[in-house]
């Protein structure tokens, strides 16, 4: 049987007929762009993230260079942020005309090291653009502690985290705030294969900030608040009526199918966790994981990670390895002068990480067949 990362059409079938009828009612109401289903579904979104304001965006991507334009980040300055994760993170800074600033990771959550920040702060500093990587929250409290004395913006990068939570360190705090409301602003990837995922590229921003969500609604239609009368230079960035109303019935199901998955990586660890040489991912304490992605650590530097994933796709097992090559070593960022040995954890990280399928409808015996086949090429 092949195991695929993701099974969006199980996904599909199991909702089909909902599905199909959000989809038949905006091709009969005709209203593509922005429109009811988008306004509900960001009352929606605002409501569940626990934030005043959603606004939906035509990607993660432009979600976060909106955010951060939004928060008055622009051409000079610098935002700090961590080398790994997807490029879409720093890609972002520099479309803004920024420089991102890197800083090394925490070798268990593989998060910020929010203990290294404060070293890179400079007066040019204006932001910092945590990662919930793989769906563990970073250290929110910290990176917030640490805004709040410099005066800082913080983004939320959640594209792989939304429905995680965390609980505050206080010893009065009990309760649980979900990723993304935690900063000024928080930034959500609808890309098909996430927790919840659109039937094409979608992104939504959400933040409690009034200011900010009336200049993020500016930004994403052509910088005007009025049709025709455009009071900054803005982008065409509009989260369409067909990707809100699929998204809408998903929704309702969210909270279940991040439970399956936690159920999905907890048998996982079962299978794995005596394992030689494989580490399983953690959930630090006060954290809920969501794991967008199940990404185990191959510590024993005797092991082939490409031979490793050759084997499990002989046996009809899919992998993927998130990310192969840190950000401040990859060619668009040669001109900062990044050297393998900056980030030493970070680029630990990218040599040992290997994800592996996991999803709300793959079955018990599935996980089973995975952690066979891994267990097995290993030898």
């Amino acid at each position: 049987m092949s195991i695929p990362m993701v099974d969006l059409r199980a996904q599909y079938l199991a909702i089909k007929d909902e599905i199909d009828a959000a989809v038949q009612r905006v091709i009969e109401n005709s209203q593509f762009i922005l429109g009811p289903e988008v306004e509900a579904f960001e009352k929606e979104m605002a409501s569940y993230c626990g934030t005043s304001y959603a606004i939906g965006v035509a990607s993660g991507t432009e979600a976060l260079q909106l955010a951060l334009l939004a928060c008055g980040v622009g051409p000079g300055d610098e935002v700090i942020t961590t080398p790994f994760t997807f490029i879409a993170t720093a890609e972002a800074i520099t479309q803004c005309g920024a420089v991102p600033v890197f800083v090394d990771i925490d070798p268990v959550t593989y998060n910020i090291d929010p203990g290294l920040i404060e070293a890179k702060i400079t007066p040019g500093t204006r932001c910092i653009l945590s990662v919930h990587l793989y769906g563990h929250p970073a250290d929110m409290d910290t990176i917030m502690e640490l805004a709040k004395k410099h005066n800082l913006k913080v983004i939320e990068d959640c594209a792989q985290a939304l429905g995680a939570s965390v609980i505050a360190r206080s010893p009065q705090a009990t309760k649980q705030s979900m990723v993304g409301s935690i900063g000024d602003a928080g930034c959500l990837s609808f890309f098909p294969s996430k927790v919840l995922g659109a039937y094409g590229d979608g992104g939504m921003v959400v933040t409690s900030d009034a200011s900010v969500a009336e200049k993020l609604k500016m930004l994403r239609n052509h910088g005007a608040r009025k049709k025709y009368y455009h009071l900054v230079p803005g982008f065409n960035s509009r989260l369409d009526g067909l990707q809100a109303a699929i998204l809408r019935v998903k929704l309702k199901y969210l909270d279940k199918w991040i439970e399956q998955r936690r159920e999905k990586a907890a048998l996982y660890a079962k299978h794995l966790g005596k394992i030689a040489g494989v580490s399983v991912p953690p959930e630090a304490p006060g954290n809920y994981h969501c794991y967008n992605y199940y990404t185990v650590r191959l510590t024993n530097p005797k092991i082939n990670r490409e031979a490793i994933q050759k084997g499990l796709s002989a046996r009809g097992v899919s992998s993927m390895v998130y990310y192969p090559v840190s950000l401040h070593l990859q060619d668009v960022y040669a001109a900062q002068g990044g050297r393998k040995g900056d980030f030493p954890v970070s680029e630990k990280a990218q040599d040992e990480v290997l994800s592996l399928p996991i999803y709300p409808e793959m079955a018990e015996e599935q996980v089973a067949q995975v952690a066979q086949a891994l267990r097995e090429g290993i030898g």
